[in-house]
């Protein structure tokens, strides 16, 4: 065994790891794994059978790696030019049955994994895609490249998320939905394209979110979606309506920087009454998409 390789790990002997790895203590490898060169895996974590974790990969303490998953791999990007760039993965999260994760495209990049996700069997998370802790992604949901997935999100079972889109805290896609928006924090958005239809107040509760300040962000959404007001100026009006609590700054930050709009409700015409150009850009990109 490598002197890298903690005498603690069991290692079958159909895998194949490579000697320059970095095994931790009580890690398990299950038969016919390939693990690449410059991989790191922490103390606990289980690798099942036919898993594949190559290039510059971290994975965090008591993990679980489904069999048949690819980790580190090469992103589909056709900008790709084999640079030096990483895959990191967090803590006691759950990688289930053919998930695929790329690392990142360009020099020192990263893609990134928080702690305590759950992603099921067929997810794919590509080139430097940030998820948060606690993400849920269900079977088969795909997030495409630069997508920023913030903590306590879920995305439902065959969902699709447009490149560099951002879905917010404690949000919740729902399943075979088309994400091509900023999804924001707190919400629940449902459709083909998806559309913002309610605010997630079973995961704010099972937060524990004080009542005081769930209160608040029901103010905020009703401000921002039942107001008619256009993006910049429902901005305006939570900062001066709306008492301030962590909740609301957080959701503030993420609409002040909404570059690609946000999911609004089916039928909203605010925006449009009002000549806001962001919103004429979004309905440009629904019809191209």
């Amino acid at each position: 065994m490598a002197d890298n390789f903690d005498v603690t790990a069991k290692i079958h002997n159909f895998a194949v790891v490579h000697p320059n790895a970095k095994i931790g203590k009580n890690v398990e490898i299950g038969p016919f794994t390939v693990i690449g060169e410059n991989v790191e895996i922490d103390e606990g974590t289980i690798v099942g059978p036919s898993v594949v974790i190559t290039g510059w990969t971290k994975i965090g303490k008591d993990c679980h790696i489904f069999q048949g998953a690819s980790i580190g791999e090469e992103p589909q990007d056709l900008k790709f030019a084999g640079e030096k760039s990483y895959t990191v993965i967090g803590n006691r999260t759950k990688i289930h049955e053919f998930c695929t994760i790329h690392r990142a495209t360009g020099e020192g990049e990263v893609t990134k994994i928080g702690d305590d996700c759950l992603l099921m069997a067929y997810v794919h998370v590509a080139h430097n895609c940030i998820l948060g802790n606690n993400v849920i992604m269900a079977n088969a949901a795909m997030v495409a490249g630069h997508v920023v997935v913030e903590d306590r999100a879920i995305i439902g079972g065959k969902a699709g998320v447009h490149q560099f889109v951002r879905v917010g805290k404690q949000s919740m896609i729902s399943g075979m939905s088309r994400n091509i928006h900023d999804v924001v924090p707190y919400t629940i958005v449902d459709g083909f394209p998806a559309r913002a239809c309610g605010l997630n107040s079973v995961g704010i509760a099972r937060a524990g979110i004080a009542p005081a300040n769930r209160r608040q962000i029901k103010l905020a959404y009703r401000l921002l979606y039942r107001s008619g007001l256009r993006l910049k100026d429902a901005i305006s009006a939570i900062e001066q309506e709306v008492e301030s609590c962590p909740e609301v700054e957080h959701m503030l930050q993420f609409l002040r920087n909404a570059d690609r709009g946000i999911c609004r409700p089916a039928g909203h015409v605010g925006d449009k009454k009002q000549g806001d150009k962001s919103s004429e850009a979004e309905e440009v990109e629904e019809s191209e998409d």
